[in-house]
């Protein structure tokens, strides 16, 4: 005689669990989960890439990383998915950091505040808003499956000196290669406040 399949924790407990579960030592595929929308719970991912769970900065790393591998970017928002549960959180900017860079070879390699090691390249953009009320650079890399970091002020500032000039349709532009790829980060002589 068989016991009953215990049942799946639901809610944070949840979330720490399907992340622990991950084959290997590799991100779980949340892509490929499809699970019916459960709510929302109160995380929130705070522009300073800092996050907090009911008011509360969560305090351990560790658990942050965790939960940064269930986070899912859908066309209805951000979610921490499992295979059981798809729970909506806030994200007031991007949900990663980005705080370091490192040229390697032809690429530049990236690390976030979550732990993540990103190459940009083709498949990894690096892109840059104006901020409309500051007119500040806001620059971004995309991480995974449409998730992005924001980079760092420090961090852009080490691009930009990386970066060399070439001609645009519009002038001359400062940018940086990677991997193949050409990413604008803005016009030559860039000026940084």
């Amino acid at each position: 005689m068989t016991s009953p399949a215990s049942p799946q924790p639901s809610g944070l407990d949840g979330v720490a669990a399907a992340a622990r579960q991950a084959p290997g030592r590799g991100l779980p595929p949340v892509h490929l989960w499809n699970p019916a929308h459960c709510g929302e719970i109160d995380i929130v991912i705070r522009r300073d890439g800092l996050w907090f769970h009911e008011g509360s900065p969560i305090g351990r790393e560790a658990l942050v990383r965790l939960f940064s591998t269930v986070l899912r970017k859908d066309p209805d928002g951000f979610h921490l998915v499992t295979p059981v549960e798809k729970m909506r959180i806030t994200v007031e900017d991007a949900p990663f950091i980005a705080v370091a860079v490192d040229r390697e070879g032809e690429a530049l390699r990236f690390t976030t505040n979550v732990g993540d090691v990103v190459e940009a390249g083709p498949d990894n953009p690096i892109r840059v808003e104006m901020d409309a009320a500051t007119g500040e650079p806001r620059p971004y890399l995309h991480v995974r499956r449409g998730l992005e970091a924001l980079i760092r002020r420090p961090v852009f500032y080490q691009l930009v000196e990386m970066g060399e000039e070439r001609d645009s349709s519009e002038g001359p532009v400062l940018g940086v290669a990677s991997n193949g790829a050409w990413f604008p980060l803005g016009p030559a002589g860039i000026h940084l406040a």
